[in-house]
């Protein structure tokens, strides 16, 4: 840990990794709460796969046909709210089993990720930081990106809020009451699609669900309150970010696999103490 923190002082990728991680943290503790209400982790998994696509494309245009504006970055956030959109006027609109389109809109956006990254230089390198996520990679302009979908999650949730509280517990109630739900549930599509962007630069696309679904799962053995539950995952997801980092920076160890090592335990404990606290209850009441 002292050797972290005395290069944390020193050296930007650091500075910008544990940035990285907070910015992630509070987008994963306010979605990742909303997703896990509403049990749509398996959505939030096929727009994670899908990124693979728009990464790929950039890469591809940006190293072969140069245009280095176009990071993977960029790629990704354009791939997930295509995917999103894709899946929410498929929800509204067709009549098509779910799995069915969730299943295609995921295997559609890695092959086509697949046949791009294939073709740019440096295809191992870039699979293997796209799959599993490289957080000490973030770059200035990637932080830069990433504050801004921070932002932008933040400000729609707060004028939002309401109706999206009301379209995840209730459907049919916000429906009656006049709540335009096919709209916000497009425009929550879209806040899922823009925290997997941030969360792949954490973890990779294979463990993008696991962060987005396990800090919030531990949140909601300590509370029922969605508000109190937002905070907890924020903060829960930030232990797992930062102290994932400090575990797996000098033994070099993927920092997004122990990332997601932390944040499991955590899941583990919480249920632990859960199931301590319902065994013993009886007890405390009748003494």
């Amino acid at each position: 840990m002292y050797q972290f923190l005395s290069d944390l002082q020193q050296f930007r990728f650091l500075q910008y990794a544990v940035m990285t991680g907070v910015l992630a943290s509070i987008a994963c503790g306010i979605i990742g709460s909303y997703v896990t209400v509403r049990r749509t982790t398996y959505i939030a998994g096929a727009i994670a796969h899908c990124t693979l696509g728009g990464m790929g494309i950039a890469g591809y245009l940006s190293k072969e046909q140069g245009l280095v504006f176009l990071t993977p970055l960029i790629g990704a956030v354009c791939a997930a709210l295509l995917a999103a959109l894709i899946i929410a006027w498929m929800i509204n609109r067709s009549s098509a089993r779910l799995d069915t389109v969730l299943s295609a809109v995921w295997a559609i956006g890695m092959a086509v990720g697949i046949i791009f990254i294939s073709k740019t230089s440096g295809y191992n390198e870039d699979l293997m930081s796209y799959l599993f996520g490289d957080i000490l990679m973030v770059s200035f302009n990637d932080l830069v990106l990433i504050s801004l979908l921070d932002l932008f999650l933040l400000i729609s949730v707060f004028l939002f809020y309401n109706r999206l509280v009301a379209i995840s517990f209730d459907e049919e109630f916000a429906r009656i009451s006049g709540i335009r739900v096919d709209l916000y549930n497009t425009l929550f599509l879209c806040l899922v699609a823009l925290t997997v962007v941030l969360l792949v630069q954490v973890v990779g696309i294979i463990l993008v669900v696991a962060l987005l679904a396990l800090p919030a799962a531990t949140a909601g053995q300590l509370t029922t309150r969605l508000p109190a539950m937002m905070l907890a995952a924020t903060l829960l997801c930030f232990i797992s970010t930062t102290g994932g980092l400090v575990i797996s920076y000098t033994p070099n160890l993927p920092a997004g696999a122990t990332i997601i090592i932390i944040a499991g335990l955590l899941y583990l404990l919480s249920l632990a103490v859960s199931r301590f606290r319902r065994h013993h209850a009886p007890s405390q009441t009748g003494n």
